[in-house]
């Protein structure tokens, strides 16, 4: 039998899923607007500029990034086209590539960050306390270590 949400469950809900589209949305816009690099670009170049030689294996990336392998393929052949980043064969196993940060890459994210963070910091941060950040890391922990446990599974939710 579905335990239905109570009232003040149904409202955080709801808020979350509002604030999470309309925050996407506004970071989206505003690393347009400065870089003409959308979230998605932002969110790959992100972990390739943190790994070693600015480069990581596609399955690593699908992992770090909690994207599926088709979106994640779309996206790479996007951002490849535009001379961001490239694929390169993986010598010790022919059906791994590796993603591998370009020049170009490199300079788009380095040149996006600062705005992108401060936005990030207006928009999310500016209005909590120590305490409430704190708080949104522990939520986001604990939501988190469950979507990672085993019994996971779509559907569940």
């Amino acid at each position: 039998m579905t335990r239905w949400l109570s009232e003040p469950e149904q409202r955080a809900w709801r808020g979350l899923l509002q604030m999470t589209t309309r925050l996407e949305a506004e970071l989206n816009r505003g690393l347009q607007e400065v870089s003409r690099l959308s979230l998605a670009d932002y969110d790959v170049l992100v972990p390739l500029s943190e790994a070693p030689q600015g480069r990581l294996r596609a399955f690593e990336l699908a992992s770090a990034l909690g994207w599926q392998r088709s979106r994640l393929s779309h996206q790479l052949a996007r951002m490849e086209r535009r001379g961001l980043l490239a694929r390169e064969d993986c010598p010790t196993d022919r059906r791994g590539a590796f993603v591998v940060l370009t020049d170009q890459g490199r300079i788009a994210i380095e040149q996006a960050a600062p705005a992108h963070v401060d936005a990030v910091r207006r928009l999310v941060f500016e209005g909590l306390s120590d305490e409430q950040v704190t708080s949104l890391q522990a939520f986001t922990d604990s939501v988190l270590s469950r979507l990672d446990a085993p019994a996971a599974s779509p559907g569940t939710a």
